[in-house]
C-alpha cells in the first residue's frame, strides 16, 4: 500500500527535473514510508518528458503521466490528483520553489496533529519585488473579500489526507482556483510556516497575465464582491441622478437653468463608462458559465508511464 504520494506538474523543466527528483527521492527515502511520485507532464515542449522517462528507468516508484497538450496548472494538478493513490497526498511545484526538505516536515505535522490537511504557509518570498508586490496585494485584497476563509501567502504546497483528498476530487468545476478549494471543503486543516525561495535556473511559468488571469478566477468563484461593487456604484449613479434632477427642476422654477454642454457630456461619460464596465464584468460571469455548461474535460492523458 502507498503511504505518500507526491503531485509535481511539470512544463519546460530541463533545466531542474533531474536535480529536483534526486533531492525528493533522498528524502522520502529517508522518511521509510512507501511512496510514489506523479509528474504530470502538461505538455512540454523541451526534454521534460525524456529525462522523467530516463529517471524512472532506475526509480520505480516515479509516475509519469503525459498530457495532450498543456491544459494549465490547475488542470494539471487536478490530473495528478485524480491518478494519486496514496493515503497522504502532497501537492508541490518541481522548481525549488516548494522544497523538497519540507515534505518531511509536512508529513510529521499531518500524522502529531492528527489533521486532514497541512498547508505550507510563506513566511518569506525570495522572489522578484514586482512579482511579490502583485502576490501580496492579491492575497491581502483576497483574505479581505473572503472575509478571512482564505489563508494568505500560500499555494499549491500542501499535504491532503484521504478524507480531504477525495473531498477535492469531487469537484467538477472547470474554472478552478485549488488553494481555494481546499479551504472549502473545511476539516482539520493546520499550517506550517517555510521559506520560500526563487527559481534556481530558468524563467518562471506563470507569467504575470496567467498570475493575473488565475486572480481572476479565485475572487469570481470565492466571492460576492464584483457584483456587489456594482450593485453598490449603480445605487450610487442613481442617487447622483436623482440629486440633479431636483437640481435642474429647482433651477428651472427659479429661472436659474444650468447652460452650456460640459456638464451634460461629464454626466453622460460617466454612466456610459459605468455601464461599460458592468457589461464587461456581466461578460466575465456569461464566459465563466459558458465553461461550465460546456462540461469540457479538464485534461487528456496522452500515455501513462507507469
Amino acid at each position: 500500500m502507498v503511504i505518500i504520494s507526491v503531485v509535481i506538474p511539470l512544463l519546460n523543466e530541463e533545466q531542474l527535473v533531474e536535480r529536483f527528483l534526486d533531492q525528493l527521492f533522498r528524502e522520502l527515502e529517508l522518511m521509510g514510508e512507501s511512496f510514489e511520485v506523479v509528474c504530470v507532464d502538461d505538455g512540454s515542449i523541451d526534454s521534460t518528458l525524456g529525462k522523467l522517462i530516463e529517471f524512472r528507468e532506475k526509480h520505480s516508484e516515479l509516475k509519469i503521466l503525459s498530457l495532450s497538450r498543456n491544459f494549465g496548472l490547475q488542470s494539471a494538478l487536478t490530473a495528478g490528483l485524480d491518478y494519486a493513490t496514496g493515503e497522504y497526498v502532497v501537492i508541490m511545484d518541481g522548481d525549488f520553489q516548494d522544497p523538497p526538505r519540507v515534505v518531511p516536515v509536512l508529513f510529521e505535522k499531518i500524522k502529531s496533529a492528527g489533521a486532514d490537511i497541512v498547508t505550507a504557509v510563506r513566511e518569506s518570498r525570495n522572489e522578484k519585488f514586482i512579482k511579490k508586490l502583485y502576490i501580496n496585494l492579491f492575497h491581502r485584497i483576497f483574505d479581505k473579500l473572503t472575509r478571512g476563509q482564505q489563508v494568505a501567502q500560500t499555494g499549491n504546497f500542501c499535504i491532503l489526507g484521504k478524507k480531504a483528498h477525495h473531498a477535492m476530487l469531487r469537484f467538477s468545476e472547470r474554472n478552478r482556483y485549488l488553494p481555494g478549494i481546499r479551504n472549502f471543503i473545511g476539516f482539520k486543516h493546520e499550517y506550517i510556516l517555510y521559506e520560500r525561495p526563487d527559481r534556481l535556473e530558468g524563467k518562471a511559468r506563470m507569467s504575470l497575465p496567467m498570475l493575473f488571469s488565475l486572480a481572476a478566477d479565485a475572487i469570481y468563484s470565492f466571492t460576492k464582491w464584483p457584483v456587489r461593487v456594482c450593485l453598490y456604484i449603480g445605487m450610487l449613479g442613481v442617487l447622483t441622478f436623482s440629486a440633479a434632477i431636483v437640481y435642474t427642476l429647482v433651477s428651472k422654477i427659479l429661472g436659474l437653468a444650468p447652460t452650456g454642454w460640459s456638464s451634460m457630456f461629464l454626466a453622460v461619460s460617466f454612466f456610459g463608462s459605468v455601464q461599460l464596465t458592468f457589461l464587461g464584468l456581466i461578460g466575465e460571469y456569461i464566459y465563466r458559465i459558458f465553461k461550465e455548461v460546456q462540461a469540457r474535460p479538464l485534461y487528456f492523458v496522452r500515455k501513462i508511464y507507469d
